[in-house]
């Protein structure tokens, strides 16, 4: 195994080297059974004699840092920890606009949950059901040498063949008017949100988004310098008559309101369109969630109503494939593309050429078209069961507080959870002790970091199997 040993001077060349050894191993850079260079090889690197090491490395196994092996080498004893913290007396501070950003969001998400029997939390797909024999044939097909010299380093946009099945592919499902050349792939909704603040937002510019909405696209735009400007939500969607006029950018999720669940209607989504015609302004089109729609007509999209260019449609694969791949993709207006590129050049260079060429070969030849289809059937299942128990279990004999006393469910026909407002109890105190009793779920307020957030509970269904649901809310009505 490598370790940096830098040396100074021609002083006492063994301490320096028993010293820089040990720091490794105490400071958990070296961890207990990592190997050490044969003498011979660290003396030949290092331009000192092999004595010069083998004289550090017999200190060190004297006081137990590096144990020897018969025919197999040194190792590091069992005396080493794990990583500590970098020094905390640096007088370097963030800006000031990261205080408090991160943390509310990251913390549900990120928390620890060895002990949930159940896993109700919401923006999780079912990961068990991806077909992963077939995926791995197409990432191994462009690993291959000729592939990876024919590709080089790849074009910012993004694979040509991806882009070209991504604008088919969105044409098909949602009537999403694109061409290759519409397209910029990215490492998730993210990065594309992020690009395109890059290029249409000066520090300042107000960046509208729902109330309740998206925490890290929020964040993002805060970060980015913008003024945040909060617009409400009814069960039409966004409420368009309360967007400011000095907005540069307004952010929704037309499709699948997060976190409420409801579709923008169409007669707000034509004053969202004609709003942005006057006033100058891009809207960013999450189509978050479409993909699962179980009831109803299908929504079109504010992209395919847009005749004057001011949507940018983002969309990603993370809730149809796995999050873990971190593709997504944007279609912007033909004088928007070449910065796009720019700012996707600038930024990261480019999404993972293997994994494009794979998706791209994926939806051509009706992999990810079939993928979703059984998905949705799942899901529709899935959301069946949800919305069916949390009307009918008022009748059963659970010993607990009815559903129907507390909750009040917001309807709806698409995506991978359900939300409902609190009627009675505290939120919290439930989830709290939910998950003590190994179901995890959230409060509303814990995905949507909203002040004016009305209480309430969000039901996922992602990743909980059909036949844990009932059990599930049995549990959840038990505490």
């Amino acid at each position: 195994m490598e370790v940096h040993v830098s040396l100074d001077g021609h002083r006492d060349l063994s301490g320096q080297i028993y010293r820089q050894v040990r720091a490794a191993i105490l400071d958990g850079r070296l961890r207990p059974g990592d190997p050490l260079p044969p003498t011979r090889e660290m003396a030949r690197r290092l331009a000192v004699a092999r004595n010069t090491v083998g004289v550090a490395y017999d200190r060190l196994a004297s006081e137990g840092y590096l144990e020897s092996r018969v025919g197999a080498g040194t190792f590091v004893g069992a005396v080493g920890r794990t990583p500590g913290a970098p020094s905390t007396r640096s007088a370097l501070k963030p800006r000031a606009v990261w205080d408090g950003v991160v943390t509310p969001w990251l913390g549900p998400i990120d928390a620890e949950l060895t002990s949930v029997t159940y896993d109700l939390r919401v923006g999780l797909p079912d990961a068990r059901l991806f077909p992963y024999q077939t995926w791995r044939r197409l990432v191994a097909r462009e690993l291959r040498p000729a592939a990876a010299i024919a590709r080089g380093s790849g074009h910012p946009a993004g694979h040509r063949g991806l882009r070209a099945a991504i604008a088919r592919h969105i044409g098909l499902f949602r009537g999403v008017r694109a061409a290759a050349d519409d397209v910029v792939v990215t490492n998730g909704i993210q990065q594309a949100l992020d690009l395109i603040c890059r290029v249409m937002v000066e520090p300042g510019d107000g960046v509208a988004v729902e109330d309740p909405g998206y925490p890290p696209a929020r964040m993002l735009f805060r970060s980015l310098g913008a003024t945040v400007v909060d617009v409400p939500v009814d069960d039409e969607g966004l409420c368009v008559d309360a967007l400011p006029d000095h907005v540069r950018v307004v952010y929704v999720t037309p499709s699948h309101q997060f976190p409420l669940g409801m579709p923008m209607s169409l007669r707000r989504r034509m004053a969202l369109v004609e709003w942005a015609e006057r006033h100058g302004a891009v809207v960013i089109e999450d189509d978050y969630d479409s993909e699962f729609r179980f009831g109803g007509r299908p929504i079109d999209p504010l992209q395919s109503v847009d005749r004057a260019g001011h949507v940018i449609y983002v969309g990603s694969f993370s809730k149809v494939m796995l999050p873990s791949l971190r593709i997504g993709f944007l279609v912007a207006p033909a004088p928007l593309r070449d910065a796009l590129r720019a700012a996707k050049y600038v930024t990261d260079w480019s999404t993972s050429f293997p994994t494009q060429a794979a998706l791209a070969r994926f939806i051509d030849d009706g992999l990810l078209a079939r993928h979703i289809r059984r998905m949705r059937q799942e899901y529709a299942a899935r959301h069946e069961l949800i919305t069916t128990g949390l009307a009918e279990f008022p009748q059963l004999p659970l010993g607990g507080a009815p559903f129907a006393d507390r909750l009040d469910v917001i309807p709806s026909s698409a995506g991978l959870h359900i939300t409902a407002y609190a009627t009675g109890g505290d939120p919290a105190e439930l989830a709290a002790r939910a998950r003590a009793s190994g179901v995890a779920l959230y409060t509303l307020s814990e995905v949507a970091m909203s002040q004016s957030v009305r209480p309430g509970l969000v039901f996922g269904y992602g990743a909980i199997a059909a036949p844990d649901i009932g059990p599930a809310l049995r549990r959840l009505a038990a505490v």
